[in-house]
């Protein structure tokens, strides 16, 4: 995605449909639900606002993270931030992920600066507007440390 708003949408209309799609993630989450035979998990802890998930990578047998599962609770960014990256990654490589996950650290830290790469990201980059609020930017990246930790935790 660009730095310019997609032609036919103005800014408060794309707002408003980031804010739609950060609510249906939240209300009909992806990948929620813990599973055995996990290749690796991570649980963290938002201490600012309690906010909480422990993300699960599930593993194909070539070593490919072929889905994440999660399990949580807080506010709706975070879970829609959970919902999202588990809808993003498919068959991942542990590096594709790791990839994944420094675009969107960087997205998130631009302070909505970085459109964000809609290729790498998917959905995700509905949260570069909330890049531009320390307290979203901790609650949007919880999953994503998760997903980092559990990656740690492989390699």
């Amino acid at each position: 995605m660009s730095d310019s708003v997609p032609r036919g949408i103005e800014p408060t209309g794309l707002q408003d449909l980031y804010r739609e799609l950060i609510l249906d993630h939240s209300k009909h989450p992806h990948g929620r639900g813990l599973h055995d035979g996990a290749l690796a998990q991570s649980h963290q802890v938002n201490p600012t606002c309690g906010d909480e998930v422990t993300l699960q990578l599930q593993p194909g047998a070539d070593g490919r993270i072929r889905k994440i599962t999660w399990e949580g609770h807080g506010c709706s960014i975070s879970q829609a931030s959970a919902s999202i990256l588990a809808s993003v990654v498919d068959d991942d490589s542990p590096e594709q992920l790791s990839e994944r996950i420094e675009s969107f650290r960087a997205m998130m830290h631009s302070r909505g600066q970085l459109a964000g790469d809609e290729d790498l990201l998917g959905d995700a980059i509905v949260f570069q507007g909330a890049s531009r609020y320390v307290a979203r930017v901790k609650c949007a990246m919880l999953p994503w440390v998760a997903a980092e930790a559990a990656l740690s935790g492989i390699r």
